[in-house]
């Protein structure tokens, strides 16, 4: 019998919060779309402007000194490039 009165009570709870007018939204669903899309929009503009800041600083690797004794800043003395004019020298 305690289970049934368990069962009744879960079923009226839940016909009294059907009774219960749905609460409004603020404003229309497209103005959330259209706030999302603005949202992005800025965080895209913010990362637009610093698309270029790494390419100010020295990379750690010069800083620390790399381990084959040279800087990648060089005019080609690198490897795995593949430039013309280096095809047959010596590293």
């Amino acid at each position: 019998m305690a289970g049934t009165l368990c069962g009744m009570s879960s079923l009226s709870n839940l016909y009294a919060a059907a009774q219960e007018t749905p609460r409004e939204l603020p404003m229309p669903p497209l103005a959330f779309g259209a706030l999302a899309l603005g949202g992005f929009l800025v965080l895209l503009g913010v990362l637009w402007f610093f698309r270029g800041i790494g390419n100010r600083y020295v990379p750690l690797s010069e800083l620390l000194g790399d381990d084959h004794g040279h800087q990648h800043g060089d005019s080609g003395d690198h490897h795995g490039g593949t430039q013309g004019d280096h095809q047959g020298s010596q590293h």
